[in-house]
């Protein structure tokens, strides 16, 4: 009886092993040895079938996990190589996204090679085995090609039972969009200046990206040009780093360019002061002088049209009410010095 629950244990231990790896185990498998009776010695001989058939199941599943197929899927479908359909706006990674996922699942052969000869009555079996690959190579990449191309773009392509034609064809379309946009990065990469807040190691890879994708597009750059058209991006405050390189002999690859942008960027950032440091403690200065005086050190600025003296004051007696020209202690002062008095004193001369 040991022997019997040592089985069911095995059986049941290794299907739920089988549920987590999301094997797809067949109709009534999971749980018919569960509900027997204790006593029933079928219940072995459904165990060893259990373990026979899952063993199978596991061969199966192993067997085709070998070729990149998942034992749960019941279609294949574009999608799942990960290639973003053809819009007319996205050549350049649609092409490259083909030939890596034709590469990774080993189809691209049709792509890389002629067609080999029809075999005949004669040709060897080498011969033989080498068109069947590259004729199913040529069939799935067609098949991949096509189905990641969008309906209406599709109609426009001539249609060839080549693939590597038929790449061309698609190519050939899209000519006009690759030269629009190798003349856009162009122009992107002339206008591209570090701003030093970015980061100088993005500033470059940035850079470095653009020139790849003109590679791509037949336009390559090469590096040593690369490397000083990124040294003219630099602001003025790499004055003297792009001094000490154009006194160099040597030239600096893309890596190299990299780690001494950087070092000089941390070196500058060193001798640079705390600059956030100052304005946090002089905005702290200037919100202390408003709120520590109190409501008396406010000064309040008088509306437009407003007159700041509205009563009439003597600049000679000191007194409100009255003007200068009008005040008899004036004109006592006047009279007793002998100055003639003159009504218009005081008074601003109007312009013509």
């Amino acid at each position: 009886m040991g022997f019997l629950f040592d089985t069911r244990y095995k059986a049941r231990s290794f299907l739920l092993r089988l549920k987590r790896k999301n094997v797809f185990l067949p109709k009534g498998l999971n749980n018919t040895y569960i509900k027997r009776p204790k006593g029933d010695r079928s219940i072995h001989r459904k165990s060893a079938c259990i373990l026979r058939e899952s063993n199978d199941i596991m061969a199966s599943s192993s067997s085709s996990s070998k070729f990149g197929f998942s034992s749960t899927a019941s279609t294949v479908t574009p999608y799942n190589y990960g290639i973003e359909p053809l819009n007319g706006t996205n050549f350049s990674t649609w092409r490259e996204s083909i030939k890596l996922s034709l590469g990774m699942m080993d189809l691209d052969q049709a792509l890389r090679m002629d067609p080999p000869g029809a075999p005949n009555d004669e040709s060897t079996v080498e011969q033989k085995r080498s068109y069947e690959q590259w004729e199913r190579s040529n069939r799935m990449c067609l098949m991949v090609i096509k189905n990641s191309i969008s309906v209406a773009i599709r109609g426009a392509i001539p249609d060839s039972e080549n693939a590597k034609t038929y790449l061309e064809y698609v190519e050939e379309q899209f000519k006009g969009t690759s030269k629009a946009h190798a003349s856009t990065l162009i122009l992107k990469m002339l206008t591209s200046k570090y701003d030093g807040v970015s980061g100088i190691r993005e500033h470059i890879m940035k850079m470095s990206d653009m020139s790849n994708k003109l590679k791509s597009m037949d336009m390559e750059i090469s590096e040593g040009f690369l490397v000083h058209f990124i040294m003219t991006s630099l602001p003025a405050s790499y004055g003297p780093f792009k001094i000490n390189y154009n006194t160099q002999k040597e030239k600096w690859t893309m890596s190299e360019l990299i780690a001494m942008c950087v070092q000089e960027e941390e070196r500058l950032k060193a001798e640079r002061p705390d600059v956030s440091h100052l304005t946090t403690t002089n905005s702290k200065k200037r919100k202390g002088n408003r709120q520590g005086g109190g409501k008396g050190n406010i000064s309040k600025v008088p509306k437009i049209g407003a007159s700041v003296n509205s009563d009439p004051y003597c600049k000679f007696c000191r007194f409100k009410g009255h003007y200068q020209r009008e005040c008899p202690k004036f004109k006592a002062w006047l009279t007793k010095k002998g100055i003639p008095f003159n009504p218009d004193i005081g008074k601003k001369a109007k312009s013509d």
